[in-house]
């Protein structure tokens, strides 16, 4: 079982040995997350299931748990505002997990997640650094500051994009999604997993566990 210390992350550079690891997700941002999560441990995204709604993921969790049975799976949920911890909720929606599952919960949104990048992150939304919270999973709500940081945006597009019109109704701009996509695919100038997770406990687990689960299976 991994523990709950600061390490250094190594990151696994691909090889003969590769693991393909299918994964299931709320929807389409945590689904880039969760592929750039996988190659940057240097595993093969295998197919990834988007469930669109945390309520249709828990519905599913069995059936993913049954498949981790025979295959290494990993499956991503957004904490949002339950008030469990993340390993009390994790014990609780799945008290009995399969031995190739990597069941993690992001804390409390996977945009907190992104926003622990700070310096990549404010570049992209074309902010002042400072902006950014420097303790991203004390956010109640890490997408609603995500919108509120692109409203202050130098960038004409960045703020239509990301931040909802006041007449729309919606909680986020029209191409919201399609942003936070092109700054998590975005290996050079993007989002980096490696330093995010220097801000991000859940995000640091997350990435162990994936990591043990890929050396387990090769090693089996």
């Amino acid at each position: 079982m991994l523990n709950s210390c600061h390490c250094l992350l190594i990151k696994c550079m691909p090889d003969n040995q590769s693991v393909m690891i299918s994964g299931a997700v709320e929807g389409p941002i945590d689904e880039v997350v969760l592929k750039r999560l996988l190659s940057y441990i240097g595993a093969i995204p295998g197919p990834i299931h988007i469930t669109n709604g945390k309520g249709k993921l828990l519905n599913k969790l069995n059936g993913y748990n049954h498949a981790a049975r025979y295959n290494p799976w990993v499956v991503l949920i957004d904490l949002d505002y339950d008030k469990a911890c993340a390993p009390p909720f994790i014990a609780q929606k799945l008290p009995d997990p399969g031995p190739w599952l990597c069941f993690r919960v992001a804390v409390r949104e996977v945009e907190a997640w992104l926003l622990a990048d700070q310096e990549h992150l404010a570049t992209f939304l074309s902010i002042p650094k400072t902006r950014i919270p420097t303790a991203p999973e004390a956010l109640n709500a890490p997408k609603r500051t995500m919108v509120d940081l692109a409203r202050h945006s130098r960038r004409s597009a960045i703020r239509e994009d990301m931040v909802p019109r006041p007449e729309s109704g919606r909680k986020i701009g029209p191409a919201y999604n399609s942003r936070l996509i092109e700054f998590v695919s975005d290996t050079v100038n993007g989002w980096r997993p490696d330093v995010a997770a220097q801000r991000s406990e859940s995000l640091e687990r997350c990435l162990k566990c994936m990591q043990a689960l890929a050396k387990n299976w090769r090693n089996r």
